[in-house]
Formats: structure tokens, sequence, C-alpha cells
């Protein structure tokens, strides 16, 4: 940032004593912003720039919540419907031209360092040492060969995730999936004060290193567009693409979701999908669908007024949630893009660096577009497809032989009698998945397990089995070693001990 940029920007009237939102400026105040090497640059830099300067422009018009709360209302009955009337349409009948429409891609573009993980998240084993990555390959393959179809898998990467992500995908040279990538974009973060970028140029190392970061998954629309691939997908006769997590186990591609959006007449195709499932009280946060203003539209928890953030998290009230397994129309993005109608609300992601440093990031939800579709619908789709790995107590969970893993895909055992997924909380000496993978000589028999709460120091021991509602806790300073072969059913162990009997 030159010094001569700084002094005309706040010349346009920012000050730190004056950066609040709303203010009326007399010019484009992101022009000022960035440094003369970004904004000259080509290629998808200036489209980066072009970007972030109209995020940004917008987030200094934004005044109050995106929402009136006196606003929203419950989705009239017939914008979400059962999976089970979407299944009972039945399979198209002919599946391998119905796939061939399709297009997957996966948001690839977070890191692992949450689990303790250097590189991207979707390299972490999760299953018999198979990778996120690994699974969802398998499982395309899986369908191509199965249906004689050529369904290709496109991964969103970020900066972050680019480059080691590329050097892997050599291993899946032969396997029968076409695989394609795309980066998202890079903007700089905000210090949180004066509202001026950190970063000193476009380099990522050293100090400038913490300077970038990737605006979120609803950045997929611009950067796909712009990549290129959306036109070379739509021109193959691809029509839908199935936008999932990478870490979501659950997100497999469901064909009867498809045909469903296949076999509307022309003038009635729903362009979004939106797959949702009943909230429980572990899912409080996740956003919901609502109607506004007279369409379906995401209503995620940055955007709840603080008075109204305990009625958001209320099960009674809006009992479904975004699992963010979308379903989209490749010539509707294509249609959106062009004329730049689609407007996403403005995420405003906090962070502290850690040099203690107060930025703030500008960020978008892929969700969010749902209201810009026509005939946009959500799905209520069984809790199986969200299975999201985002902490080592989920990490245990698919490890488990709760599951079972069949071409990539898991699916609950057979042998458990309930359906629902027991609740675990380990505690923070398993955080990272090297120390979780130390402290179990295997993973336990949960078949009949409930809840499970672990705390401090405490090892398994091989073939231990867990029932009912299993609470481990070990004070500080003290170990507890489960033995082989121990039997805990309903069971609270506490303090410094070692279980002698089964």
């Amino acid at each position: 940032m030159t010094g001569q940029n700084v002094e005309k920007y706040l010349r346009f009237g920012r000050s730190p004593a004056t950066c609040g939102q709303g203010l009326k400026l007399t010019c484009d105040p992101a022009v000022y912003l960035l440094p003369a090497s970004f904004q000259k640059s080509s290629g998808v830099s200036r489209k980066d720039f072009s970007g972030f300067k109209n995020l940004f422009h917008r987030f200094l018009q934004v005044k109050g919540p995106s929402v009136e709360w006196a606003k929203i209302n419950r989705p009239p009955e017939d914008s979400i419907q059962p999976y089970e009337k979407i299944k009972a349409k039945g399979l198209p009948n002919n599946i391998t031209e119905t796939l061939n429409k399709l297009v997957v891609v996966k948001l690839n573009g977070g890191l692992g360092t949450s689990m303790g993980c250097k590189g991207p998240k979707s390299l972490i084993s999760v299953r018999n040492e198979n990778t996120f990555l690994d699974l969802t390959v398998q499982q395309i393959e899986h369908l191509n060969k199965t249906y004689n179809a050529d369904v290709p898998l496109v991964l969103m990467n970020s900066f972050n995730t680019d480059e080691d992500t590329k050097k892997i995908l050599q291993k899946y040279s032969h396997h029968r999936v076409k695989i394609h990538t795309f980066n998202q974009s890079r903007y700089p973060r905000i210090n949180k004060e004066s509202l001026l970028p950190i970063a000193t140029n476009m380099g990522m190392t050293g100090e400038n290193a913490e300077a970038w970061y990737p605006p979120g998954h609803g950045d997929i629309y611009a950067s796909f567009h712009n990549s290129g691939l959306l036109d070379n997908l739509l021109a193959e006769g691809r029509e839908y693409m199935f936008v999932s997590n990478i870490d979501n186990l659950g997100a497999t591609v469901d064909l009867f979701i498809l045909h469903h959006l296949i076999c509307q007449p022309a003038d009635k195709r729903c362009e979004f999908i939106m797959e949702v499932t009943d909230k429980t009280r572990a899912d409080v946060k996740g956003g919901t669908l609502i109607q506004y203003e007279d369409h379906l539209r995401l209503l995620e928890i940055a955007q709840v007024p603080k008075a109204h953030v305990d009625e958001f998290k209320s099960v009674t009230k809006f009992k479904i949630f975004n699992t963010n397994n979308l379903w989209i129309s490749l010539s509707a993005i294509k249609r959106l893009q062009e004329r730049n109608s689609m407007d996403l609300e403005i995420i405003v992601n906090p962070k502290t660096l850690d040099g203690g440093l107060n930025v703030i990031q500008l960020e978008t939800a892929v969700g969010a577009a749902i209201k810009s579709f026509n005939n946009a619908m959500g799905v209520n789709v069984p809790r199986s497809r969200f299975l999201p790995v985002k902490t080592s107590s989920d990490l245990l969970l698919v490890m488990s032989n709760l599951y079972s893993l069949d071409a990539g895909s898991l699916t609950m055992s057979k042998k458990r009698e309930f359906l629902t997924t027991p609740h675990v909380k380990l505690g923070s000496s398993f955080t990272k998945v090297q120390d979780f993978l130390t402290r179990f000589e295997n993973i336990p028999d949960m078949l009949e397990l409930d809840h499970l709460t672990v705390s401090g120091d405490v090892t398994f021991g091989k073939n231990v089995s867990l029932k009912g509602t299993v609470i481990i806790i070990a004070n500080h300073g003290d170990r507890i070693d489960i033995p082989a072969g121990a039997m805990l059913e309903n069971k609270i162990v506490s303090g410094n001990l070692r279980i002698l009997d089964h």
C-alpha cells in the first residue's frame, strides 16, 4: 500500500475515527484500497480485484442487519418437499443419459489446521487409510462404472490447497473419473480499525502470508464462471452441478433428486435445490430456509439480530437446517453471472491474527444464492446425507463399526438398532488427529453407544466396547487407561485409575 494511495483513500472520507459503515463516499473507495501492483495486474488477479472491489463497496453501504426480523416467515408448505415424495417418482428410464448431464463439485478450499494437520483437509485419512478425496473419487468412479456414465469431478481449490491437491491428483490418472480444478478468489484481509488492507504487496510469504484469504464458498459462482470451466461443461451438455463440502461424507450423488430436476418441463424447471434436514440440538447454529419478501432465502446465524439469536436456535420454530448439499442449474449460473444479478449477503468474519491484530474478512455463502434462482426449493433429506467430519469426535464416529464402507460411501451399519448417531464429545487431548490416533489402540465397538464424553489424559486398549452412556473424566494430572477388552455400559469413570475387570 503506497503512502499516496492511503492519502487519497483518507482524503475521500475514511480515517480510523470515521470507519463506520453506511458512509456516503464521493468516489469508489476500493480503488484506493489495494496496492497499485494488484490493480494493474492481469488475468485472475484483475478479476479478484474487481470482485473484492464490488464486495467491499457493498459492505460500506450496508446499514443495519441484512434482514428485518418482522418480515421473516416460514417457507410455504410446497417449497420444502420431503425426500420420500421425490423418491416416489422413481429413477430415470435412462440413468446413463441422466448422469451425463451432471457435474459433481466439491468445495476443497479448507485446510486441516483445526484438526492439527498441515495441508488440505481433503487429504486427511478418515477411513481405512482413505482420505476425503479418495472416497469422493471412489464414489464417482463407482457411478461411472455401474451405469457406463461420464460424471466429472470438479474441485474448487483455494490458494491454500491448490498446489498440494494438484500434486496428489496424479494418483487418480487411471481411475474412471475426469477431474477438473479451478481456484476461488484471493482477497485481502482488512484491518478492523482503519478498514485498510494489511497486505503490503501481492506476495504470500513472510509477514504477508496472513494478509490474504479465500472469501467463502459463495465465491464459487464468479470463480467457476471466470475460469472458463463453466462454459466448457455447458458445451459438453452438462445441465446441473451437485455441490457439497468435501468433508461431508454423506454427500453422495442421489439419483432420485437428479431425476426430479431433469424430468421437469422446461418452463417449470427447478434451478436450485437445497438439501435440508431436521435440526437437532447439535445443529442450532446451522443456516435455515425462510420466506422473505416472496422469495425462499437462506438465513445464517451471522445475519440474526442479537435479540433473536435464541429464537433462531429454537428447534421448534426453525425445524430444518442447510446441509450445504446443493443442486444448481449451470445455465442459470451463467445467466445470473452475465447479468451480474446474484446479490449474496455479506458475512463479516472477524479474526485475530497471531500478532494480535484484529481483522475482518468479507465472505459470502454458496447457499445464499437460492433467492436468485427460478423455482428454487428445499428437499428434506434423511440425516444420513449429512455426515461432516469437522472434529476428532466426528472422526471417531466415521472410523467406527457404526458405519460400513462400500465403493467410497459410508452407510450406517445394519447391526445398529437405532438410526440416530451417538453424541460424542472428546476433550482437547484428542483435538489433533495424531494425538487422537495414539490414544486408541483400535477404535472401540460403538454399535450400542448413545453418548460418549471423554476428558483429560485417557487412552483406550484394543477391543474396548462402549454401550449406552459412557463418561470418562481424568482430572488434571491424572491418567485413565481403559484396558484391552473392557466393556463399559452406562458408566462414569473419573479420577486416576485403571479398569482391571470387564
